[in-house]
Order: C-alpha cells, then sequence, then structure tokens
C-alpha cells in the first residue's frame, strides 16, 4: 500500500494536507475517503487533541468535493486494521496466554506522541471497533516513586493522566522527574544529544544501551507504567481475546518490553492476577495499521476477522 508522509504542523489545516496530496498523485478523481484523526469524533465532528484543527465529515466533503467522507478517531481507524491483519509477521507476541477458543473482546493501546486506546468487540461475525479516549485516564501510581512522580507531574499539569508518562513526551516527562528525584546530573554528551532535537529517541537509545543509569531507569519505569496502564483497559474492557500495542514506540523498544516489567505490571491486578496471565499480548509491528483500517472503512467492508 502506497502512502506518503506529511507533517501536519506544517499546515493550518488537514483539507490542506489532502489537497496538496491529491495535487501530488495527479488529481485523481476521488468518490470516498476516510481519515483517522487524534481526537473524540462526535456527530462527524473532531476537535484534535495535539492541533488547533476542526474538521467535520459535511465541510471535508464539501471543500474537496469528494460525495462521501468518514472520520474516524485515529485508534478507531489503527484497530480496524489490527483485526484485518492476516500476515502473522506484522505482529509480535510478548506473552501467549491461553485465551477462551471462541472469539472475544480485543484492545487495541498505542503509545506515540499520545496514548491511544480502542476497543474491538466480536458480534457473531466480525469485530466491531469502539473508540476511546482512555489515554486521559487518571495515572495511578503503584509505589513510592511513582506516588512522587504524580506529585511532580502535577504541579506541573494539573491532571495526570496515562497520556503525561506512556507517550513519547511522558517519557521526557519521566527522565526529567528520576533527574529531579535522583539529584544524578546529566552528563554533557546526553546534554549535547538531546539539544539536537526531539529528547525522547535520544534518552530510550541511551537506556536501551545502558549508556546513562538515568536513562536506563526512565525506560524501565515507562516500562512498567505502560504495562500497568494495558492491563487497567484489558481489565476494563474484559478483552480476554488479547491486547495489542500498537503506535511508534514498542517496536523501537522491543527489548525492554519482552525483559520483565512490562508483563509483570499488565499482570499485577491482585485477585485478577491469574485472568491476567491468560490474556495474549502482542507488539503491532505493521507501520501503515491505521492506512489498513480506514481503507477498509471507507470501501464499505466489514472488518474482517483476525487472524493474529
Amino acid at each position: 500500500m502506497a502512502s506518503t508522509l506529511y507533517q501536519s504542523k506544517s499546515a493550518s489545516t488537514l483539507e490542506e494536507i489532502v489537497l496538496r496530496f491529491l495535487s501530488e498523485t495527479g488529481n485523481p478523481a476521488t468518490t470516498a475517503a476516510c481519515f483517522g484523526v487524534a481526537g473524540a469524533v462526535v456527530g462527524g465532528k473532531v476537535r484534535t487533541t495535539n492541533l488547533p484543527w476542526e474538521v467535520s465529515e459535511a465541510g471535508m466533503a464539501e471543500h474537496l468535493r469528494i460525495p462521501r467522507v468518514r472520520l474516524l478517531n485515529d485508534l478507531e481507524a489503527a484497530a480496524h486494521g489490527v483485526v484485518a491483519i492476516t500476515d502473522p509477521t506484522s505482529v509480535l507476541t510478548l506473552q501467549g496466554g491461553n485465551p477462551p477458543s471462541e472469539r472475544r473482546a480485543l484492545t487495541l493501546v498505542s503509545a506515540g506522541t499520545g496514548l491511544g486506546v480502542a476497543l474491538m468487540w466480536w458480534n457473531g461475525q466480525s469485530y466491531q471497533v469502539s473508540p476511546s479516549e482512555g489515554g486521559h485516564c487518571d495515572f495511578a501510581p503503584q509505589d513510592d516513586v511513582e506516588v512522587a512522580l504524580l506529585e511532580w507531574l502535577r504541579e506541573r499539569f494539573g491532571h495526570v493522566s496515562y497520556e503525561r508518562i506512556v507517550s513519547g513526551p511522558g517519557l521526557v516527562n519521566v527522565y526529567r522527574f528520576l533527574r529531579d528525584y535522583r539529584k544524578t546530573p546529566e552528563p554533557e554528551w546526553l546534554t549535547t544529544r538531546i539539544g539536537f532535537g526531539d529528547a525522547a529517541p535520544v534518552i530510550a537509545e541511551a537506556a536501551l544501551d545502558h549508556a546513562d543509569s538515568v536513562c536506563d531507569e526512565t525506560l524501565t519505569r515507562f516500562v512498567r507504567i505502560y504495562g500497568a496502564a494495558a492491563g487497567n483497559y484489558a481489565l476494563t474492557s474484559l478483552a480476554v481475546g488479547g491486547v495489542f500495542l500498537g503506535g511508534g514506540i514498542a517496536p523501537k523498544i522491543l527489548s525492554r518490553l519482552k525483559d520483565g516489567p512490562f508483563l509483570e505490571a499488565f499482570a499485577a491486578k491482585g485477585r485478577f492476577s491469574e485472568q491476567l496471565q491468560k490474556i495474549p499480548v502482542r507488539v503491532v509491528m505493521a507501520p501503515d495499521v491505521a492506512l489498513l483500517g480506514a481503507a477498509y472503512c471507507v470501501s464499505g467492508n466489514q472488518t474482517p476477522e483476525t487472524s493474529a
């Protein structure tokens, strides 16, 4: 599936990006379009979470002269893509579990620039996708360090959601907190590298290489909280069919996800620990899964059974 990447912050509206894409591809005749947008889509309208965009299906259809336009929450689109996956190499199993033989509910938890959650319910014939804004649920600390992290974040943001931690910016938040909490000076080489751009991948790389103790602790703490959050969403939706980790972060930190803290925190649910250990946990490796889901939706197809 061919795709073109555009920086969303380079445009003042979504329509501007779409018109640019259509122009660059020869203005093909277009009868239908589907867009996955970060935000809660209600009544065919959405105000994006991290951009100053207000988007509506009717407005897009009129402006772009496309007869049929559908807006989805970005995780809703990705969830449709996940259950449409047929290539087994598109997912990697962290926990095989022991799921029921019949198809049951699934949950997608995606950490990237934000934290998204979508639910997939089996209706007897296909999976029906339900979007959510679960990433904005209250963060629940599990030990004294996380209590201190909560207080540190509350001073800066007021409300503290899981997205303030389990995301690219969240990784940086955890790192800055731990620098203060451990009272460990940042090494000059790391300051230089962070100064070149996005701090999150620099911190993650230093952690994976065990090049800096605070970066190392940051990624371990991040993974543990990611696991705890994923376990919470699995319980909330009774996703005994499986939990999928989507987004851009999980494939880049696979070695740490496999290393214990994620699955330990995922299953650390008291009387429900044994049930959480039975739930399959998989990482989505396919980079264009949301495009796949949007394509299925706009084509009018029912989302097929997943073979993952």
